[in-house]
Protein backbone atom coordinates (compact mmCIF):
# COMPACT_ATOMS: atom_id res chain seq x y z
CA UNK A 1 0.00 0.00 0.00
CA UNK A 2 1.57 3.49 -1.08
CA UNK A 3 0.39 6.06 0.46
CA UNK A 4 0.82 9.64 -1.54
CA UNK A 5 1.11 12.79 0.30
CA UNK A 6 -0.82 15.72 -1.29
CA UNK A 7 1.03 19.09 -1.20
CA UNK A 8 0.25 22.02 -3.84
CA UNK A 9 0.40 26.01 -4.06
CA UNK A 10 -3.13 25.37 -5.78
CA UNK A 11 -4.63 25.42 -2.52
CA UNK A 12 -3.69 27.00 1.12
CA UNK A 13 -0.11 25.94 3.01
CA UNK A 14 -1.93 23.61 5.81
CA UNK A 15 -2.66 26.18 9.15
CA UNK A 16 -1.52 22.90 11.49
CA UNK A 17 0.11 19.70 11.58
CA UNK A 18 -1.39 18.08 8.89
CA UNK A 19 -1.13 17.49 5.35
CA UNK A 20 -3.35 18.88 2.29
CA UNK A 21 -4.57 15.72 1.56
CA UNK A 22 -3.50 11.81 1.62
CA UNK A 23 -4.53 9.32 -1.05
CA UNK A 24 -4.49 5.09 -0.61
CA UNK A 25 -5.12 2.83 -3.07
CA UNK A 26 -6.83 5.25 -5.47
CA UNK A 27 -8.69 7.57 -2.84
CA UNK A 28 -8.07 11.10 -1.70
CA UNK A 29 -8.68 12.17 1.32
CA UNK A 30 -7.81 16.00 1.24
CA UNK A 31 -8.12 18.02 4.61
CA UNK A 32 -10.87 20.81 5.30
CA UNK A 33 -10.25 23.98 3.67
CA UNK A 34 -11.50 27.41 4.39
CA UNK A 35 -11.71 30.56 2.71
CA UNK A 36 -8.00 31.55 2.60
CA UNK A 37 -6.70 32.63 -0.79
CA UNK A 38 -3.51 31.11 -1.36
CA UNK A 39 -1.76 33.78 -3.18
CA UNK A 40 -2.27 36.02 0.18
CA UNK A 41 -2.56 33.81 2.29
CA UNK A 42 -5.50 35.86 3.83
CA UNK A 43 -9.43 35.28 4.85
CA UNK A 44 -11.14 36.20 2.45
CA UNK A 45 -14.57 38.32 3.89
CA UNK A 46 -18.18 37.74 4.72
CA UNK A 47 -19.74 33.79 4.01
CA UNK A 48 -19.88 34.06 0.74
CA UNK A 49 -16.75 34.87 -0.20
CA UNK A 50 -15.30 32.39 2.14
CA UNK A 51 -17.80 29.53 0.19
CA UNK A 52 -16.22 30.45 -3.09
CA UNK A 53 -12.94 29.96 -2.19
CA UNK A 54 -13.42 27.17 -0.42
CA UNK A 55 -14.64 25.76 -3.76
CA UNK A 56 -11.88 27.58 -5.65
CA UNK A 57 -9.49 25.68 -2.84
CA UNK A 58 -10.96 22.31 -3.52
CA UNK A 59 -10.31 22.86 -7.36
CA UNK A 60 -6.39 23.65 -6.72
CA UNK A 61 -6.30 20.24 -4.48
CA UNK A 62 -8.23 18.11 -7.40
CA UNK A 63 -6.18 19.78 -9.93
CA UNK A 64 -3.23 18.89 -8.28
CA UNK A 65 -3.92 15.39 -8.75
CA UNK A 66 -5.41 15.38 -11.86
CA UNK A 67 -8.79 14.95 -10.63
CA UNK A 68 -12.11 16.89 -11.24
CA UNK A 69 -14.92 17.58 -9.58
CA UNK A 70 -16.96 14.18 -10.94
CA UNK A 71 -13.76 12.16 -8.80
CA UNK A 72 -15.97 13.45 -4.87
CA UNK A 73 -17.53 10.99 -3.44
CA UNK A 74 -17.94 12.37 -0.17
CA UNK A 75 -17.43 15.91 1.11
CA UNK A 76 -18.08 17.00 5.02
CA UNK A 77 -19.09 20.66 5.78
CA UNK A 78 -18.97 22.55 9.06
CA UNK A 79 -20.65 26.01 9.68
CA UNK A 80 -20.65 28.70 12.01
CA UNK A 81 -24.26 29.35 11.17
CA UNK A 82 -26.37 26.45 9.84
CA UNK A 83 -28.73 29.24 8.86
CA UNK A 84 -26.32 29.79 6.17
CA UNK A 85 -27.13 26.13 4.81
CA UNK A 86 -29.42 27.70 1.65
CA UNK A 87 -26.80 29.18 0.21
CA UNK A 88 -23.94 26.49 0.63
CA UNK A 89 -27.46 24.27 -1.35
CA UNK A 90 -27.08 26.98 -3.76
CA UNK A 91 -23.42 26.90 -4.14
CA UNK A 92 -23.34 23.18 -4.86
CA UNK A 93 -25.82 23.37 -8.12
CA UNK A 94 -23.28 25.62 -9.54
CA UNK A 95 -20.46 23.68 -8.03
CA UNK A 96 -21.74 20.02 -8.55
CA UNK A 97 -23.79 18.24 -11.39
CA UNK A 98 -25.70 15.30 -10.43
CA UNK A 99 -25.46 13.04 -9.08
CA UNK A 100 -24.50 15.19 -6.37
CA UNK A 101 -21.98 13.00 -3.68
CA UNK A 102 -23.02 12.33 -0.53
CA UNK A 103 -22.92 14.76 2.26
CA UNK A 104 -22.83 15.91 5.92
CA UNK A 105 -23.33 19.24 7.48
CA UNK A 106 -22.50 20.35 11.32
CA UNK A 107 -23.07 23.58 12.93
CA UNK A 108 -19.61 23.87 14.99
CA UNK A 109 -18.79 26.73 17.64
CA UNK A 110 -15.85 28.37 15.93
CA UNK A 111 -13.25 27.04 12.58
CA UNK A 112 -9.59 27.80 12.31
CA UNK A 113 -8.62 31.77 11.93
CA UNK A 114 -12.29 32.52 12.93
CA UNK A 115 -14.09 31.15 8.90
CA UNK A 116 -17.06 30.65 8.66
CA UNK A 117 -17.09 27.39 6.78
CA UNK A 118 -14.88 24.36 6.14
CA UNK A 119 -15.51 21.62 3.75
CA UNK A 120 -13.51 18.47 3.50
CA UNK A 121 -13.67 16.06 0.74
CA UNK A 122 -12.87 12.62 -0.09
CA UNK A 123 -12.27 11.89 -4.23
CA UNK A 124 -11.77 8.75 -6.54
CA UNK A 125 -9.42 7.75 -8.76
Amino acid sequence: MEKIIVKTEKAPAAVGTYSQGVAINGTFYFSGQIGIDPATGNLVDGFSGQLKQVMKNIDGLLTSQGLTRESIVKTSIFLTDLNNFAEVNQAYVEFFKEPYPARSTVEVSKLPKGALVEIEVIAAR
